[in-house]
């Protein structure tokens, strides 16, 4: 089975993606990761990766390449002989294909497969082409290399892809059917396979996918919370906003008023003055959230359709230029500040479910308890998304803290964008299980109150979709299907809030 070439614009049908080495987006990786779209490699692409293979392959024959006619790290001052130089690319594979840890899930691994075939359509790492339309072919199959958890540090995800490259030549392990026929890899080959960041951009692009979509659904949530409570309009006025002009604040505000049906210029409240911060910081612990999401998802935009491999072999020029554009400095920069706007939004979630639970709010009985003497209603949920906030905080701790020496000094910082990928992908369970104990306690408050937002608002639709399938007892019982099924809902609740746009 091979992958069709062709040539065109960008944009596809929404069967197939176009990698082109220039314009795959987060979107695209996801979809990809997901089987939801197969690839289809450009033909002009292809046209440019040939030549940047014939170019590498010319350049070493005549002159002193890394990693090509020269050992790496701290080897790289050792030649290799002419009459060696067939096998040095196996060794540099086998020996680099040392990954430790569990087994990385099926699509995380498609997703970085997805990654590695656009960038080397870039034409910058003189790889044979026939490996991208291998890596095509096993994305189109649903085949995937086994690949270990652990082997980066953030400057090149060498394990994993050497991992890659070793099943690509028949010598390590597919999962699933469909593996592409055996590859020849050589000396011009190995290192231009593996010295890239593919792994931790995939798993980037994924967990910005999840955690952007549950930064909106939170949204709709509080939504439900602030119509519990009887919250005031004001935060989100229009002229607030326009006085201090944040751009992802401003949006936040407008979507809460598209949500709830409030006005630009909503009237004060007759009763309390200023609610609590759940509530009324809400655009300013969201807002930040969303440009944080922004920025992480610029920087994932220029590093997937990037020629980062180390050297560069620029074709005009005739020239492989040896460099540190596989440091990721600024991609691990990008996901700790992400993650760290993430917790805040979550803890923002946990602050509404304590008001939730406070009658001075709800004009209930505490803990929103049905009539039952000292009943205990939803108290549980706050030690529970309290218990999964704990270890979303501990995932926000910013892994470019890290340090190593590595390959007799020569290598002596890390950027460990690997681990701020891995810690954004954990994050996102954590994450769901904290709103999906706020969503459960909004819905049972509006269902005591008799409360229902005016007909055809987002939050009506919100509301009809989440007592679907809540349950609704309110005796005291276990909460934990209640809160899974929240949590599941959220992504509908995404949908609702992209909808909201105006």
């Amino acid at each position: 089975m091979s992958s069709p070439v062709v040539d065109g614009p960008a944009v596809m049908d929404t069967g197939s993606v176009l990698l082109d080495g220039r314009g795959l987006s987060v979107a695209d990786v996801v979809r990809l990761a997901d089987g939801a779209a197969r690839p289809v490699p450009q033909d002009e692409a292809m046209k440019r990766a040939t030549r940047s293979w014939d170019t590498a392959r010319q350049i070493a024959a005549t002159g002193r390449v890394y990693g090509r006619s020269t050992g790496v790290g701290a080897n790289r001052n050792e030649d290799v002989p002419t009459e060696a130089a067939a096998g040095h690319g196996l060794r540099l594979l086998r020996s680099h294909a040392g990954g430790i840890g569990a087994e990385l899930p099926a699509r995380q691994v498609r997703a970085m497969l997805a990654v590695r075939a656009n960038q080397l359509l870039a034409g910058g790492a003189g790889l044979r082409p026939t490996v991208v339309t291998a890596l095509c072919e096993a994305l189109e199959s649903g085949a995937h290399p086994v690949v270990n958890e652990f082997g980066s540090v953030g400057t090149g995800d060498l394990a994993a892809l050497a991992q890659v490259g070793l099943a690509l030549v028949g010598e390590h392990p597919w999962r699933g059917t469909g593996a592409p026929e055996p590859q020849p890899l050589d000396n011009n080959d190995a290192l231009a396979l593996i010295s890239s960041n593919a792994l931790t951009l995939g798993q980037a692009a994924l967990a910005l996918h999840e955690l952007r979509g549950l930064i909106a659904a939170t949204q709709v949530v509080a939504a439900l919370s602030l119509l519990a409570v009887d919250g005031s309009h004001e935060p989100y006025a229009a002229p607030v906003h326009q006085a201090r002009p944040h751009r992802g604040s401003g949006e936040v505000a407008r979507r809460m008023r598209e949500l709830i049906g409030a006005a630009d210029r909503p009237t004060p409240p007759l009763g309390r003055i200023q609610d609590p911060y759940g509530f009324r910081c809400l655009p300013q612990i969201h807002g930040p959230a969303h440009d944080a999401a922004d920025a992480l998802e610029a920087v994932l935009a220029v590093e997937i359709n990037a020629a980062a491999e180390n050297p560069l072999i620029a074709v005009d020029d005739l020239a492989a230029y040896h460099h540190g554009g596989f440091y990721q400095a600024g991609l691990a920069l990008a996901l700790d500040h992400f993650r760290l706007a993430v917790t805040q939004v979550a803890r923002l979630s946990t602050s509404r479910l304590s008001t939730l639970n406070e009658p001075a709010y709800t004009r209930l009985k505490p803990f929103l308890a049905d009539q039952e003497p000292a009943s205990s209603g939803v108290m549980i949920l706050e030690y529970s998304a309290a218990a999964a906030l704990g270890d979303l905080r501990a995932f926000s701790a910013p892994a470019s803290l890290g340090h190593a020496v590595l390959s007799r000094g020569v290598e002596e910082q890390a950027s460990f964008a690997s681990l701020a990928a891995r810690q954004t992908l954990r994050a996102c369970g954590a994450y769901r299980l904290v709103v999906g104990c706020e969503l459960v306690a909004a819905v049972r408050a509006l269902r005591q109150r008799d409360l229902r937002p005016e007909p055809g608002l987002p939050a009506g639709r919100a509301l009809e979709l989440a007592e679907a399938v809540l349950e609704e007892d309110q005796a005291d019982r276990p909460l934990t299907d209640d809160v899974t099924a929240a949590a599941r809902l959220l992504d509908r609740f995404t949908e609702i809030w992209r909808g909201s746009a105006g």
